[in-house]
């Protein structure tokens, strides 16, 4: 048996067994591999990171940290829990997106109810979600035709329509696809590390510098490249490496990472929030997530 072989037929199906207070727990299962592998990176990777002596990097591993066990533990219980977990974080990316374009309060409301609405319907009634997704598009209008607003209404309903089907809904499909979502979730990381890797190894070669977009000059053909490699590399160690799981995540964790920084370059700031140390808000860390979750669903 040969090295891919091996890693393609490792058992991933780990136990976990121990008594705590009285009860004893006993799991088995491969989310029970995807902890070890994820507390095993950490813990890999601080010594590199004390190494370094920089605060950025230092902030951004204790920043990992404490997301890692955040977002597993509800994707770990199940689509219950998972629905709760994306309500919470599009609840959070909304609130940066309004103050980011700057829209009222009438379509905030409306983004909040979508950001509580779509995941609870991804749980009870998915079969909905895709006729919900249009009719909350077109009622992102509502609140400028009430008000007469003909200057600024059809921008307003733009913005709000646009952003409850690109943060809200997106973020649904981890209930829809809760059986990926580990996955999802662990390769687009996964792939935003191996991105800036790629970018800043690949500088030497003229087409690895050149930018995806004018809309961020440091999104590079080196770091779609890296991204790409990446993300089938953790797919691969996770032992669910399909061609489209690579497309979703790899692709589109840096076309979803290109449209927030379109969004912020309208609205001339660097970050969409300053509270998650290292990397700014919330949504500039799920940015990937917003087009690698529901291309994953389409393609797979």
């Amino acid at each position: 048996m040969n090295i891919w072989e091996w890693i393609i037929d490792f058992d991933r199906s780990w136990r976990l067994h121990f008594d705590l207070f009285g009860m004893t727990v006993d799991i088995q299962s491969e989310r029970v591999f995807l902890v070890a592998v994820a507390a095993t990176v950490l813990l890999l990777a601080l010594p590199l990171v004390l190494i370094s002596r920089s605060t950025e990097i230092r902030r951004r591993w204790m920043t990992w940290a404490l997301i890692m066990p955040m977002v597993g533990i509800p994707l770990w219980f199940g689509r219950g829990s998972t629905a709760v977990l994306a309500a919470a974080m599009a609840l959070l990316a909304v609130r940066e997106f309004t103050r980011m374009a700057k829209l009222g309060r009438a379509e905030a409301l409306l983004l909040f109810a979508s950001a509580v609405g779509f995941p609870a319907m991804a749980l009870w009634w998915p079969e909905a979600l895709y006729v919900a997704a249009p009719l909350t598009v077109l009622a992102s209008a509502i609140p400028s035709i009430l008000q007469g607003d003909a200057e600024n209404g059809p921008w307003r309903a733009a913005m709000s329509g646009f952003a409850a089907i690109w943060i809200c809904w997106s973020l649904s499909h981890l209930v829809i696809n809760w059986e990926l979502s580990a996955y999802i979730c662990f390769g687009a990381a996964a792939g935003d590390v191996a991105a800036w890797c790629g970018g800043k190894g690949l500088r030497r070669f003229a087409w690895a510098r050149q930018p995806l977009s004018p809309l961020s000059p440091n999104k590079t053909m080196g770091g779609l490249v890296g991204a790409v490699v990446g993300t089938a590399l953790v797919l691969l160690l996770l032992g669910n490496i399909t061609v489209a799981l690579v497309i979703a995540i790899g692709l589109g964790g840096v076309a979803g990472d290109l449209l927030e920084s379109m969004f912020k370059r309208q609205a001339g700031v660097k970050d969409a929030g300053q509270w998650l140390p290292g990397f700014g808000g919330i949504l500039d860390r799920v940015d990937s997530l917003l087009l690698a979750l529901p291309f994953a669903t389409l393609l797979t």
